[in-house]
């Protein structure tokens, strides 16, 4: 993921505006976590009303008072602000842990179209892979609010460190009733599970790819 930051300096979003301006800072910050690619601007009606809920979704999913360890997330302010002072006003009230490119860098730009961003707000949510998970999550973040985290990072796989699966669980169950439709939703590549079905004994990884096959699910 922070390869596609690679050779870039992202700013945090506290009064000291640390910079992150090495591979190493880079990857502490953005590996293994679903990214978050904001896309707003501060003369934009509708980024000012968006811009509270998305401060409160991270909030919420992040800071200590509401949760015992913070989520695998990371958000990244790619302004489409015409100036500075712009930027610099929009997110004075936005959570420090946000980071943002300097106002000069041209891939604040680069950016929207790699991403085909045709309208303001928009919510780009990334793969620890770099892969796109969803193009715009504005409309589920205002639906759901933080319970679609849980959606993104189940379809996602991101490892979480506070829970580790046995070792010698071949293929375990799923981790919800849900997941299934997450998977579908979110267009998951099931060849992981398939390959994993296979390495069973006795041909019964066969048998629960036929089942997989016949409910829809691959």
């Amino acid at each position: 993921m922070a390869s596609l930051f690679s050779g870039r300096v992202l700013i945090r979003n506290n009064s000291d505006q640390d910079e992150l301006d090495t591979e190493a800072e880079l990857s502490r910050r953005l590996e293994n976590r679903l990214v978050r690619l904001f896309f707003g601007a501060g003369s934009c009606p509708e980024c000012q009303a968006f811009a509270p809920i998305l401060r409160d979704f991270f909030v919420r999913l992040t800071d200590e008072f509401y949760v015992l360890r913070a989520a695998q997330v990371a958000l990244v302010y790619v302004s489409q602000d015409t100036t500075e002072e712009q930027q610099d006003l929009f997110l004075r009230d936005m959570p420090e842990k946000w980071l943002f490119l300097p106002f000069e860098d041209d891939l604040r730009r680069d950016l929207g179209r790699q991403f085909s961003v045709e309208r303001l707000p928009a919510v780009v949510v990334l793969k620890p892979s770099g892969d796109v998970l969803t193009l715009d999550a504005a409309d589920e973040i205002r639906r759901l609010g933080p319970a679609c985290f849980a959606n993104w990072q189940e379809a996602a796989e991101v490892l979480d460190r506070s829970f580790l699966q046995p070792e010698d669980l071949d293929d375990p169950a799923p981790r919800s009733l849900t997941e299934p439709l997450r998977r579908c939703k979110y267009r998951v590549d099931p060849a992981a599970r398939r390959a994993r079905g296979r390495g069973r004994a006795g041909g019964s990884g066969q048998e629960g790819e036929a089942e997989g096959e016949a409910a829809g699910l691959f």
